[in-house]
């Protein structure tokens, strides 16, 4: 696949929904157990202003993850991510319905995923994306792989380049 800055960018101006997995996309890909086995996760903030440019841009973001998570859904709550589906191993039925609900095609949506679960929702969206740190196995259904880890800014530098590719200026929407 030709992964040129051109046709990122033709790929980038199109998007109107972002869905994204979650651990080792939104997350290093670590969970913390306590010892009553309570999970607490570590989310970026640049990851967070991502997500809020994009919804700020009128793009729709969603997440689908394979593990349920308390966590998960308190970030997406505090995100005001409306579209959000847990314990998904069969992300490719989770992604259809996401099609259907919100009435886009392939070509409108970016998916950024890390590893071999996200493999059937990337070959169908129009724009598939890997973080840095993602199975080189499935990096190969990439059009773009970050140069940031999950976890660590990735969402945030996905988001800005295709802020970037639809000229949109994110400082209109400082208060």
């Amino acid at each position: 696949m030709a992964k040129g800055k051109d046709q990122i960018e033709k790929l980038a101006k199109k998007i109107k929904l972002l869905i994204l997995d979650v651990d080792g996309v939104l997350t290093d890909n670590t969970i913390y157990l306590n010892d009553g086995g309570i999970e607490s996760k570590k989310f970026n903030i640049l990851d967070g202003m991502g997500v809020w440019l994009a919804q700020k841009a009128g793009i729709e973001v969603v997440l689908i993850s394979g593990r349920p998570s308390k966590a998960t859904e308190f970030r997406a709550l505090h995100l005001k991510i409306k579209h959000l589906y847990l314990g998904e191993l069969d992300k490719i039925k989770a992604y259809q319905k996401v099609k259907r609900n919100l009435n886009v095609k392939d070509d409108e949506i970016a998916y950024m995923g890390d590893d071999i679960l996200d493999v059937p929702v990337l070959r169908e969206v129009g724009f598939p994306i890997c973080v840095k740190d993602a199975n080189p196995k499935v990096k190969k259904f990439a059009r773009m792989v970050t140069k940031t880890k999950g976890g660590e800014g990735a969402v945030r530098e996905v988001v800005d380049m295709i802020l970037k590719a639809k000229k949109k200026d994110p400082l209109e929407w400082v208060p």
